[in-house]
Parts: structure tokens; sequence; C-alpha cells
């Protein structure tokens, strides 16, 4: 038996395994383990959001708690988290709590299969923000999935939830102090196994550059958004396994540059984008559901070098940097040049991406954008960043990249060659419109065609021309706050 067991609390019960294997999800613990079965498998994707429940974790001294999908969480990487289940509500006299009461009321529910998950995504609304808007609560949901009530009579429930209030009450406030002392008493690192099959929290990143060391190999496992699909659509084994969702956590906001550690998450970066990028939080927040951000990694999603990751065209536009690591070593290079080839990236045996390096904007005008068959929650069929600097009406500087259109996210330098120098002017932004199809061989797969994925390309440019011109043409729908 192992010395270091993996250690969570599941509602009110501490649990403790000495054996597990690397591949065993949440889901399948709570519903064949403890039969906790209000949390349901619809998708096993972390797509349609049945099974949601509540993760909360320890950062910077709060306890936060997030929506997280339990079909692609694995157990090692609940490790010193409170994971709160649909069993765990109830309101200050025991009953219904708030939430459950207003989907009652407002008939949100009809065959009932979804309704838990849609419960805990409120209910992480609910909790984090007592007076949503209609958006804010859409925004919330993009990662729920109902296929016979319809949206409005869930949205009306989140309305009413949010006017009935009780926050203050609610299990988790009165409850928070103690329990976010029985996650500190945790240790930090555990590693079991069953049989051959290893999974491994370290404690802290030196102690994963040393599992790495010992075992270049291994898995490593961010959010798992990616790798729990590899798991339950693939049947891969992904033993040994590294946990690393609670590391590389730091944000360092510098005069010229903002280094983020590359276990930051898609809602944990979410503050630097409205701080410092606002004209792009309409693109981040297109990324996955609320669940899929709360869980996957900025670090992780350049990492797995897939050609249709969504962060890095923006961020290889923006002038990105990364800084692997390899044991105590460390090196750094530009983003762009990371993505070798499909599949072959720039990292050798036992290093992984540790930091990302961010320029701020300055005076540039940037964008990104995506096409994709949803809205929210679904995976590109294109997607681009732009960095546009002009000074006097005069194109000085342009940086365009692209993901989608190629094997690797790549940059567009026959556009980029035909915006430098030019006129700040619609005809410019045509020019490079055409310039951009020499950029690329697109593929055809089931999200595009090579014909359309090369319009869209194009019009790209004619969005981000009418987005920055200052006419007065509007762009994209507009959604009205309130009921």
């Amino acid at each position: 038996m192992t010395d270091a067991p993996i250690r969570f609390l599941l509602n009110d019960t501490e649990i403790v395994l000495t054996e597990a294997g690397s591949g065993d999800t949440l889901l399948d613990f709570l519903r064949l383990g403890r039969r906790l079965t209000g949390t349901k498998e619809g998708c096993a994707e972390g797509d349609c959001g049945a099974c949601t429940v509540l993760a909360g974790r320890l950062h910077g001294g709060a306890l936060i708690y997030e929506p997280v999908n339990a079909c692609i969480r694995f157990l090692a990487a609940c490790h010193g988290c409170h994971i709160v289940t649909i069993e765990h509500l109830k309101g200050p006299d025991g009953g219904l709590h708030p939430v459950q009461r207003a989907m009652v009321e407002q008939h949100g529910s009809q065959c009932g299969f979804c309704t838990p998950g849609f419960v805990m995504a409120l209910y992480g609304l609910w909790m984090t923000n007592p007076h949503p808007d209609v958006v804010q609560i859409e925004t919330a949901l993009q990662g729920n999935l109902c296929r016979c009530t319809g949206y409005e009579p869930i949205v009306k429930a989140a309305l009413a939830a949010g006017r009935a209030g009780g926050q203050m009450h609610d299990a988790l406030a009165v409850e928070r102090a103690a329990i976010a002392a029985r996650l500190a008493s945790i240790p930090a690192g555990a590693d079991v196994s069953r049989g051959d099959d290893r999974a491994v929290v370290p404690a802290d990143t030196d102690a994963l550059a040393a599992a790495l060391m010992d075992q270049p190999q291994a898995t490593i496992v961010a959010g798992a958004t990616d790798v729990g699909l590899w798991v339950t659509k693939m049947m891969r084994p992904i033993s040994p396994a590294l946990f690393i969702g609670h590391l590389m956590k730091d944000i360092e906001d510098g005069a010229e540059e903002i280094r983020i550690g590359a276990g930051v998450t898609y809602s944990e970066f979410a503050p630097v984008i409205e701080a410092h990028f606002p004209e792009v939080q309409d693109y981040f927040l297109r990324i996955g559901g609320w669940q899929v951000r709360n869980a996957g990694t900025i670090g992780g999603n350049i990492a797995n070098g897939s050609p249709i990751g969504e962060t890095p065209p923006l961020l290889i536009a923006l002038g990105a940097r990364i800084v692997l690591r390899r044991g105590d070593a460390r090196r750094e290079l530009p983003l762009e040049d990371y993505f070798i080839a499909y599949g072959k990236q720039d990292r050798a045996p036992a290093e992984f991406v540790e930091t990302i390096v961010i320029p701020k904007k300055g005076t540039a005008l940037i964008a990104a954008y995506k096409l994709s068959k949803r809205a929210a929650a679904d995976i590109s069929a294109v997607a681009a960043g732009f960095r546009i600097e002009v000074a006097e009406g005069v194109i000085t500087a342009a940086r365009i990249a692209f993901g989608g259109m190629a094997g690797t996210p790549m940059r567009a330098l026959n556009a980029e060659k035909a915006l430098a120098g030019q006129q700040f002017a619609r005809d410019t932004f045509e020019a490079a419109a055409t310039a951009v199809e020499a950029d690329f061989q697109p593929l055809s797969d089931f999200r595009a065609s090579q014909g359309y994925r090369r319009a869209i390309a194009g019009n790209f440019f004619r969005r981000f021309w009418l987005d920055h011109a200052g006419l007065d043409v509007p762009v994209r729908l507009n959604r009205a706050v309130g009921e």
C-alpha cells in the first residue's frame, strides 16, 4: 500500500484512496463506487454537462468552487479538492435549495436527465454572481445541453434564484472556513497505483520535473479536457500519469509583459484578458463551456500541439514566448517556433511547458476570431489572431496567425506583407484577404471544406476592418440584457 494516498472531500465525507488507476474517472467513482447517481453520464467527453459537479480548491489562500465535468475529471485530479454533488444541495431549512426550487417553480425540467447538471452549473453561478443578467446566465450554461425542455424556463429559473438570494446562508458559505482548513491539512502530493497502472500527483513543480526525468514517457495531465477523451473515447492507456492541474498557477503582471504559469486555466486567465486584452473577451468565452474553461489550461492548449488549439493563434499574434523546463534547465523560444509539424513540437523528452510570456499590446489593435458550428463549446474550423500597429493612418507592423488552416498554428506571412507599410484602409485589407490564400493549403474535413476555410480566412480580414474602421456597421448580434 502506498504512503501517499489520494485524499479529497466528497460532500461531507473525506475520501482516502490507497489504490486507483490513472484512468479512473470521478464520474465512475460517484456512480459505481458511492451510488451518487444524480451525476449523470451523457456524452463522456465534457460536452453535455449532465455530469457537472462543483470542485473546490484552495487558491491563493481562498477556497474557490467551480463547475467541472466529472466524466473527464480523473480521481487523481481530485486530490486536495472538495467535490460537491447534487445530493449535497439543500436549503437552510433542509428542503430544496433556492436553485432547485426555482427550477421547479419555473418548469425548468422535463425528462430530468440533464437537470442535475443544470442545477450544479446554476449553483456555481448563484454563488459567484448573485444578480446575473441573461447573457451571463447563458454563458454559464454554455456547457450544458437540454434536449427537451428548451432553455427559456431554465434561464428564468436562474433569474428567479438570483432574486431569491440566500447565498450567505448556503452550506458552502457557512462551512467554508472549516472546509478550507480540512483541505489545507491534506498533504500536497499523492502516488497511487493499481497493479502496473500508476497515477502521481506531484507536490510541486520541482517534483514534476524530477518525476519526468525519471519517467519521460509519462502522460502529463492538466485539465484533462483533451486527455480525458483519450480514455473515455479512445480507450487509450495513460499510465504512468502525472496530474498537474494544481501546479504553475502564478500570474505576474509586469511593466511590458505578463508571465503566466502553464497551469493557469482559461477561467483564471479571464481577469488578465479583461484588464489587458478586453477586445478578445468574447473569443475566450467561446472556448469550451464554463466547465471546460474551469479545467482546461493555457499551457495544455499549447503543449499538445493541436492545429486547432484556440489560444495559440492569438498568442502567436501577440508575440508570446514560452519557457520549457527539463530538470533544472530552462530555455525560452517564440511560441510560433514550438510548432514544427502536425503532431511534432520542439519539446525534448522530460521537457514541459512551464511559463507563457505575453507582451502587452501597447497601442496595437488586436482581435481574435473563430468559426465553429456552434457559437460556444465547439471546436474551431478556423481561428485567427490579429495584432496590427497603426501610426498616422499607416500600418507599421502586422502579426497574424491562424489555426485550422495547416498542420500547426501558423503565421500568415504573405498577408502580413500585404498590410505592412500600407494605408489603414478597406482596399488594404481586401488585398490581405487575397494574399492569405498563398499562406495556407487547408484540408477538407467534417468541420469545413478547403474552399470554405479559404473564404473564412479572407473574411476575417474584412471583419477586422469593419471592427476597427469606426464605421457604423453592425458585425455581430447583440443580446438584450434582462428577462
